[in-house]
């Protein structure tokens, strides 16, 4: 049993940030001992031209392998058994990830079964089960929110069981984090947005629930502060190259600070609606972060206040009454959600129940409501949050962020 004041903090991750930081990766992965990665990414990151944008900014100085253009929106076991095949077969000896949290974790997973020579991927699910070093990995992230570039975290899909694997080990962390300003630049409004939201969900949750820690802290507040400071404007303004390279410190920075906090509810509920409703992550997170500060609010309500100071300054935060700090806090969420929901031409969702699929139907039902809070009850984040969660509670949350209607006080549990 750890002593009170006990923690630890660790991101072994060398980031290389700038507005031409892509030209440094051949002298990173020769320093690693690598000269033929395989490139992973999606087809939209290659639609958008990144791929070519990356070769240029690398010239002649390193030979890829072979270029894996098809992961899916949420990765999965088929994806990363398929191109650890693919790695093998190109004589590859290193990984490029090129792109979001996706491409990110399907990298981590290669790496996982080429490192070990297996072909089982889920032999390693679970923390600590990774014990050498793994191949040389790059990432570079085209979304300025899963912070999937600093963290030891892996989620997989398990589309057979409609689960969410999660791998966890110091040994995924990317031996670099490249942001450069060119990746997110074409970034559309409404995933700018999302993945935005998803960053200040990661920094929110490490600075209240019950894993923070001093250091911790300091990279959330950082992170808050920036998000704040420039998520509209690029949203208004994508070509804003300064605000682009803003929002990739944030979540990288927010990325730093939840791997060592851990998250809480939000998250879990999050992976849930994404495991059973295929909704994109940030998406969830963007609905359900003000419903996390709702919910614990009673149990944090000073440390929540204390988010105030990097949202709204230094004289908003001193000019507001300390019982009055946490109230504004949700308050600018809830805002921050409906101003980006006008800068995207009401493609920024606010409440599940207004997220329509193609057909016009419901993306995430109100009937699987029950469903998402069963599966979220074996989510490992509710361990971190400050107040209990039981199936009940749960269902309360999901019910009210479909409607988009405020939590009921009266039904809180009082812990």
């Amino acid at each position: 049993m750890c002593l009170p004041g006990y923690y630890e903090y660790s991101c072994r991750v060398k980031i290389v940030a700038g507005h031409d930081a892509l030209e440094r990766i051949p002298d990173l992965l020769r320093r690693l001992g690598a000269r033929r990665p395989l490139l992973v990414t999606d087809r939209g990151v290659a639609g958008a031209g990144l791929v070519g944008i990356l070769r240029e900014a690398m010239g002649e100085r390193l030979e890829i392998g072979a270029v894996a253009d098809d992961v899916p929106p949420d990765s999965d076991l088929e994806a990363v058994n398929r191109l650890a095949v693919l790695y093998r077969e190109s004589g590859c000896d290193a990984l490029i990830a090129l792109g979001g949290g996706s491409v990110m974790d399907t990298a981590k997973g290669i790496n996982i079964l080429v490192s070990e020579r297996g072909d089982d991927l889920l032999k390693f699910s679970g923390a600590g089960t990774l014990k050498r070093p793994l191949k040389p990995l790059i990432a570079v992230p085209t979304t300025a929110g899963t912070g999937s570039e600093v963290t030891l975290v892996a989620v997989i899909k398990d589309r057979q069981r409609r689960l969410k694997m999660a791998f966890v080990s110091y040994f995924l962390l990317p031996d670099a984090a490249i942001l450069d300003s060119r990746m997110t630049l074409s970034l559309p409004a409404p995933i700018t947005a999302a993945t935005g939201m998803d960053a200040l969900s990661h920094a929110v949750e490490a600075y209240y629930c019950l894993g923070k820690n001093p250091l911790s802290d300091v990279t959330a507040l950082a992170a808050i502060r920036l998000i704040g400071g420039n998520l509209l404007n690029v949203v208004h303004n994508p070509s804003d190259r300064e605000g682009r390279l803003a929002m990739a410190n944030a979540a990288a920075l927010a990325g730093m600070a939840f791997s060592n906090s851990m998250v809480g509810m939000v998250h879990a509920l999050g992976h849930a609606v994404g495991s059973v409703c295929g909704l994109p992550h940030g998406v969830c997170m963007a609905i359900l972060l003000p419903y996390g500060l709702e919910y614990n609010r009673h149990k944090r309500e000073a440390v929540m206040g204390e988010l105030l100071f990097p949202i709204g300054g230094p004289e908003i935060y001193g000019k507001t009454a300390p019982e009055d700090r946490t109230g504004r806090v949700i308050a600018y969420i809830r805002q921050l959600n409906e101003d980006l929901h006008a800068a995207t031409g009401g493609r920024h969702a606010r409440f599940f129940g207004e997220i329509r699929d193609r057909e016009g139907n419901h993306a995430a039902p109100r009937r699987r409501l029950p469903e998402i809070a069963r599966t979220a009850l074996g989510d490992g984040a509710i361990f971190y949050n400050p107040e209990d969660l039981d199936y009940d509670d749960l269902l309360m949350v999901l019910e009210a962020a479909w409607e988009g209607m405020p939590l009921d006080s009266g039904r809180i549990r009082k812990g």
